[in-house]
């Protein structure tokens, strides 16, 4: 006989939308009940953005290990060569996700809100049961928050066996460093992995249906990463549709139609399918709950406030569409969490920061130029090399052949984006999200006093050339 519970708020999935959700309305002494089919954390942290990142931090250690190996060594020092343990690496990436998944879990509790652990199905908007070990509880709630979550994209025709054809999750769970990996997909998913494997040690080949990777970002952004690539042997096939993939027990031979419709394979060992994620709508009751879908049919429609059609029913994070990123995630949950409570909110965001964590990094703010005189905006613009930035040389971020790029309106100065590609720039993106949040104009920057020797002062050496005075480069 199922358990019967009942609350004020109900929140479907603990990723980083729903757990801070439910972390706030605790807070605000709703009752709280969260309910999530894995482990606290979502996809963000337990198979996303924390282990990648970790992953990719292991791989500059040891790129730069390697350098320091070599004839002469690096910087003055020369170190034995280093040697690459996967397995460890894969566990030392583990602890931290078991550390920080731990964390999410006393946070909920010491916040008052309730974790089941269980797959939840809704028989109605506001009832579902939930499927746990220790048997099946029905709940009823006043309100209820679906945060689901994505997952990734399968191909019909190349489907995840996670040993030979991986999906982005079984790229961070490798007990070996394959000799050869062939991406399918050059988003930033693919490229951030790439990069990672390509300075562990991996030949990499990347596959892009589109005619450039990144087509998110324009191509003097993406530039200082093509570079990178092809320095590092990182081989890109832009123009090309993947066909399939046969898997022996040796390796994989990955088929694709190149740019002139013209049949072509590869040998690897290992290939990754990174080719976007789907939002997870299926197999939990959404058809039972009555949620009308956006235009496209595959996200839930919401309005500023994310409420859907349903009285009392918001939906938050990537199964409500655009931008698919853990901060939207965050920031909805939170104002989801205080409107229930009573509270005046509505989603109003100027920018939200798209990063990508390839070496270079690339981050976007609010409009690129292009995008701003789309919009019909007279603008002017500024870029500032991190090459002449002190703090980017000594680093070695010059390297990456990066920048900083303002945009501003002409008329009142008004800044509309900013753009950074380079080593390190990612940890400048709340700069410059502040910025446009504050409706800064390019004089509240240029009269603002950056610390020396930083990346920041790039930012404001970036404002200084667009107002046509730059100091360190003429």
């Amino acid at each position: 006989m199922a358990k019967n519970r009942t609350c004020q708020v109900l929140v479907v999935g603990a990723g980083p939308g729903g757990y801070v959700a439910a972390i706030r309305a605790a807070q605000l002494g709703l009752q709280t009940i969260i309910v999530e089919g894995d482990r606290a954390g979502g996809t963000c942290l337990i198979r996303g953005c924390i282990p990648s990142k970790a992953i990719i931090h292991a791989s500059e250690r040891f790129e730069a290990l390697s350098k320091h190996a070599q004839d002469g060594g690096h910087m003055g020092i020369n170190a034995s060569s280093p040697e690459l343990d996967m397995k460890a690496l894969v566990g030392w990436k583990d602890s931290i996700v078991q550390r920080l998944n731990q964390g999410v879990e006393g946070l909920l509790k010491a916040a008052g809100a309730d974790l089941i652990h269980g797959w939840a199905t809704f028989v109605d908007a506001k009832t579902c049961k939930v499927e746990t070990a220790d048997g099946t509880i029905r709940i009823e709630a006043e309100n209820v928050i679906l945060a689901t979550g994505s997952s990734p994209i399968e191909l019909p025709f190349m489907p995840f066996d996670e040993t030979r054809i991986c999906s982005s999750t079984g790229a961070l769970d490798l007990d070996a460093l394959p000799e050869k990996v062939a991406i399918v997909g050059g988003g930033y998913i693919g490229l951030e992995l790439g990069c990672a494997l390509a300075r562990l040690g991996s030949e990499v080949t990347v596959i892009e249906g589109l005619d450039s990777i990144l087509a998110i970002f324009d191509k003097e952004l993406r530039r200082p990463l093509e570079i990178w690539l092809k320095k590092h042997g990182v081989k890109v096939y832009t123009g090309c549709m993947a066909q399939g993939a046969d898997v022996s027990g040796d390796g994989v031979t990955l088929r694709w139609k190149d740019s002139k419709d013209v049949d072509q394979s590869i040998d690897v060992d290992k290939v990754l399918v990174t080719v976007g994620r789907r939002p997870n709508t299926k197999n939990w009751g959404l058809e039972e709950m009555g949620i009308k879908m956006d235009d496209s049919g595959r996200f839930i429609s919401i309005d500023e406030g994310c409420r859907t059609n349903m009285s009392g029913v918001y939906a938050i994070g990537d199964v409500t569409g655009d931008p698919m990123l853990a901060h939207r995630a965050s920031a909805q949950g939170e104002m989801v969490a205080e409107i229930i409570a009573g509270h005046d909110r509505n989603w109003d965001k100027v920018a939200i920061p798209a990063i990508v964590f390839t070496e270079p990094e690339v981050v976007s703010v609010g409009l690129t130029p292009s995008e701003a005189e789309e919009a019909g905006e007279k603008i002017i613009t500024g870029k500032f090399p991190l090459a002449a930035n002190g703090r980017a040389l000594t680093l070695e971020a010059e390297k990456t052949n990066g920048f900083v790029r303002v945009v501003a309106r002409e008329s009142d100065h008004v800044i509309l984006g900013i753009q950074a590609v380079g080593s390190h720039v990612a940890e400048l993106s709340g700069e410059f999200v502040l910025a446009l949040e504050m409706g800064a104009v390019l004089e509240d920057i240029a009269a603002t006093v950056h610390a020396h020797p930083t990346m920041t002062e790039s930012f404001h050496e970036g404002v200084l050339k667009t107002l046509g005075h730059a100091i360190h480069i003429s």
